[in-house]
Formats: C-alpha cells, structure tokens, sequence
C-alpha cells in the first residue's frame, strides 16, 4: 500500500517527484512516484558512405554476397508470433535487370491468417509495452550496429538485386539511411521526455508520461526504399506499439533480412509480424478490425486513399479513431534562376533526375529554365545522358539500371509514347527502351511548351524530366506556376546566385514542398538532417527522421499528482 501523504513530501526535490516513465515507482520517504526513463547517451552521427572502390574489404564482401543471392532463392515465410506459415498462395521476387532469374520464394497471407496476427499482437502488447525505454534503446541501437556490420552486405546485395540498385544508391539507402533510423528514433524516442509540463504549485507536481497507442498498427511499405520498410515497421515499435508489417513484393527479400535482423537483436516475437499479403485483403483486415489505432503507409495516392476511405466508412467500429501517416510521392521541381551556376544546375539534375531511374518519391520530374540558359544547360544535360551506362546492377560502372517491374516499365512507357506523340512535348535526348531481358528505360529528357500538359502534372515515378523554358521576364508567373500547376508538395529546389532572389523565392515557394532545398538537388534527404515528407496529396508530412515522427507513434498522458489534503469543499469567496 502507498503510504498517506504528509507536509514533508512538499519539500522533495522535483526529480523526487517526477511522474513519467513507463513503471511505478515507491521513493524512500516520499510518495508514490513514476521514475523517468534513464536516458543513455547516444553519439548521433550519420552512417559513413563506404566507397566500394575495386579491391576494397567491403566489395570483396558485396561482390561474394552478390554471388550468393544470384545462386539461390531464399523461401520467405510469413511469420505471426514468431511462427513460420506457408499457403497455396505462392509468388516470387524476380530480379528487374533479369526478369526471369528468381531470387525469393513467398507466400500471401489469408484473411484468416491477418486476423491471427492481429490476435498475437494484441496479446503481445502489453509486455512490450511494459519493457523499459532504455531496454528498447538497447535493441535498436544493437539492430543498427547489425545493420552496420553482419548484414551490411546481404542488405545491400538483396537491395540491389531484388530492388534494382546500384552499389551506391543501395548503399545510402540499405546500409546508412537504416542503420540512421534505428539509431537516431532511439535518442528521439528520449528526447520526447525532456519536455515535461510547467509547475507552479510546490503542493501539484504536472507530468507527461507516452504510451504506445491502443490497438495495433499496419505498416505498408513500398518497394524502392529498404530503409523506409524498416522504418515504417519498426519506428512506432520502439514507442512501445506492435505492428503487422506488409512488405512490398518487389523489396520481400531485403524486407525479409531486416524483419530477422530485428529479431536478432532483441524484438520479442509477436511485436511485429511479417505479414506478406495481396494488397486489398490486407487492406480489407486492417480497416475492418475493431483495434486497428494507425496506418504507416508509403505508397501511391490511390492506395492511401482507398485505405482512408475504407476507415471513414469503418469509423463508428473503431475503439480508438485511427492515426494514417502517409507518404505518397511528388512531381518534385527545379527552379533555375538566370543567376544559377549552369554547371551545377547540370549535374545536379541528372543526379536528381535519372539516379535510381527517377523512382524516388523526391525525384526530379519538373525543370524550369529561363530562356537566357536554356541552350547551355540543354547541352549539359545531353551531354551528361550520352556518358550514362545503363546497365545491370552488378557493373558497378552503371549509373543507373532498370525499372522495378512490368507495371512500371508499361506506365512509364506510356508518358514516352505520349511525348512521342503530342505536339506540344519534344524528345530531346533518350526514350529508347526494351524489355526482353530486363524492363530498361534509358534516361529521356522532354521539353514542353505547355507547362500545364500532364507530363508536367501527373507523377511518372520513373526516368523522364520534362523541362519547361521561361522568358527571363516572366519569373513571377513562373513561380505561380510551379506553385500551382500538380497537387503535389514533396520536395523543390530553386538554383541562384542572387540572393536576394533566393530569399523571394523561398518565401513564394513556401507551400509548393515540404522539403526545400536551395542550391541543392531535390533527393538526397538525410535522417537527422532534412525530415522528410510533404503536403497537399504527396502525404500527412509527419516528417520521417525527426522527433515529430515519433510523436505520432505515442498517446501522451498528462498526470497531475496533489500532495495535500482538502479539509472542505467550498471555496473562500462563499464564506459570510
């Protein structure tokens, strides 16, 4: 039993009385107390790029790995509480430079088998809830270090097999952008609690504590980013939730070594369940479950929305209103000034354009020129594709390779063939494409006199970049095109010398991205350094890789503790 409170207990310390750990606490002498957690110290630093330059330990390591994922194929379970299951339902992942060489076996879920995960996490959830903050901080920091190390190069290998990658953009994404998530939602997940609510009152000690939400969470993860699936399953995790993670068909294989990594290093069965599964059924499952709290969703605005509704139409069901975080893709610009140094202008958009083939949700899909640049940044941008190698994954001399999947490459094509047709739109380098071995499209540059045609609206998710050249004198009507012209907001990045211009032009452009970059390309966000997400239909921007994603992920109480008796209950005023 908790003792009577006394006068003493106003003098404790207000580290005596602070309210807002995960446990209940008894302090000597004082009243009954939550603990905050202990927050270990955590040198944040930023995964270091290997080189992978010939002869180096670490392409020795990839190039054996490569070997090894290219000889075999692996058999991907579903996995529900730590149990292996297979169904009839069989699928695999084929390689997207080599269409017919399989490299992982798997299986869908079926409706009854969603619903035995939901069960398992629900009953999971509360021990690992439970688990001490810094015990969880234990796990991820263990799983990043894996990452770092043991598994470095079967995540990159499966990556840049299954995924299409080349060395390097498997290597910023698979080995650095995931080793950041989990090390950095550590220390953020201990940051939430260095904010605590003001008191004033020696007699009342104010405090917050975060649960995990109530319910489960439904990861879907999209395909080109490995780092993103492990992020979108595992970031809600360490804020003390479970989650049934559906990985995307095409990164199953580089999924699949993250979900096991992750039970390496500590993640207790049933916290996450590894839930391969056709996209409406699972989508079906979740929505229609009394105890679904958030959906944590990379993918195409027609999937999120399919998935909003289905919980607008559910949403008298639920027992909690659930959270969706989404992200949801860009036609992301670059804004040329006549100030803006050509040849950086250059590079910077065949990197932003053309690496990975364009299917980055922050690619660069839009440019905008003025006409006093136009014929010597058209040159560099040509001249630059002529020196491009399109090629498999494994030529480490390939800039970029090919798309992801059929799907792609039809939906792609289509916007090359429409460019081929329309009188408004020009080809100006590139548009070949075949598909007989693997579904390459080389990199295609189109200029546009009509900046509203839908090849300057509509996301491509692939390696076309559509320029439009503006008169010198029209800088503003340019502006409120850029900002105007799609009903995406992801990234933007505008190219000047002229200060003053810059200063205009990030004040204009305020709501045209939710990550601006100036002087810079429009990919390339670094956990820790730009969060990232955007608004209008590219998503909620809960910007991933901050503090701010984390609180989603959490149900805050507020606790107010009083540490003196009341001896009556009307108030001085009523007294005659």
């Amino acid at each position: 039993m908790i003792s009577s409170v006394s006068k003493s207990s106003l003098h404790l310390s207000s580290a005596q009385r602070l309210f807002v750990g995960k446990s209940f606490v008894r302090f000597l002498g004082g009243p009954s107390i939550i603990q905050k957690p202990i927050a270990q110290p955590i040198n944040l630093a930023n995964e270091p790029i290997l080189g992978y330059l010939k002869g180096s330990e670490e392409r020795v390591a990839l190039e054996n790995a490569l070997q090894h994922r290219q000889s075999a194929v692996e058999e991907i379970p579903i996995v529900i509480d730590g149990k292996e299951y297979w169904t009839d339902d069989v699928h695999y992942q084929t390689m997207p430079s080599n269409h017919q060489k399989k490299i992982a076996k798997f299986c869908y879920a079926t409706p009854e088998l969603l619903q035995k995960a939901i069960g398992v996490s629900l009953k999971a959830r509360s021990a690992w809830e439970k688990v001490p903050l810094n015990k969880k901080v234990d796990i991820f920091l263990k799983a990043g270090d894996l990452v770092s190390t043991k598994y470095r190069s079967q995540l990159n290998a499966s990556t840049m097999l299954g995924q299409g990658k080349t060395v390097f953009q498997a290597e910023i994404d698979a080995a650095c952008e995931l080793a950041d998530f989990l090390r950095f939602n550590a220390e953020f997940a201990q940051r939430l609690y260095d904010y605590q609510p003001v008191n004033v009152d020696p007699s009342i000690q104010n405090s917050v504590r975060h649960r995990g939400l109530e319910g489960f969470i439904a990861a879907i993860s999209p395909f080109n980013f490995t780092a993103i699936g492990g992020n979108l399953a595992y970031a809600p995790a360490i804020m003390g939730n479970v989650v049934l993670w559906k990985p995307s068909d095409t990164a199953m294989l580089s999924n699949y070594i993250v979900f096991r990594l992750m039970e390496e290093s500590g993640i207790p069965p049933g916290v996450v369940n590894f839930l391969p599964a056709e996209g409406p059924t699972f989508g079906r499952a979740i929505t229609n479950s009394t105890h679904l709290s958030a959906i944590n969703f990379t993918g195409s605005v027609p999937t999120f929305h399919w998935l909003w509704k289905q919980v607008g139409e559910n949403v008298d069901r639920f027992r909690n209103l659930p959270r969706l975080v989404g992200e949801c893709g860009g036609k992301n610009y670059h804004l040329v000034h006549s100030s803006a140094n050509v040849e950086h202008v250059v590079n910077s958009t065949l990197r932003g354009a053309f690496e990975y083939s364009g299917q980055k949700c922050s690619a660069t899909s839009r440019l905008y020129v003025p006409s006093s640049l136009w014929k010597q940044i058209k040159e560099g941008l040509i001249e630059g594709m002529k020196q491009m190698k399109i090629g498999p994954v494994t030529d480490f001399d390939s800039f970029t390779s090919s798309v992801i999947d059929s799907r792609a490459y039809e939906r792609i094509t289509s916007y090359i063939k429409h460019a081929e047709q329309s009188p408004d739109l020009q080809i100006i380098a590139g548009g070949q494409r075949n598909k007989s071995v693997g579904y390459f499209i080389h990199p295609t540059l189109v200029e546009t006199k009509n900046p509203h045609d839908r090849i300057m609206v509509e996301e491509i998710f692939g390696p076309v970049l559509t320029a439009f050249v503006y008169d010198d004198s029209a800088l503003e009507e340019t502006l409120d095109l850029i900002d105007s012209s799609t009903s995406f907001a992801l990234t933007g990045a505008v190219f000047a010398e002229d200060r003053e211009f810059l200063v205009q032009a990030a004040e204009r452009l305020k709501m045209s991205c939710g990550n601006f970059y100036i002087n810079d390309k429009s990919t390339g966000a670094v956990v820790g350094q730009q969060p990232f997400g955007g608004g209008r239909l590219s998503g909620t921007n809960d910007k991933a890789g901050s503090p701010h994603y984390l609180l989603r992920w959490t149900s805050p109480q507020s606790i107010k503790q009083y540490f003196n008796h009341l001896t009556q209950f009307k108030y001085p005023h009523m007294e005659k």
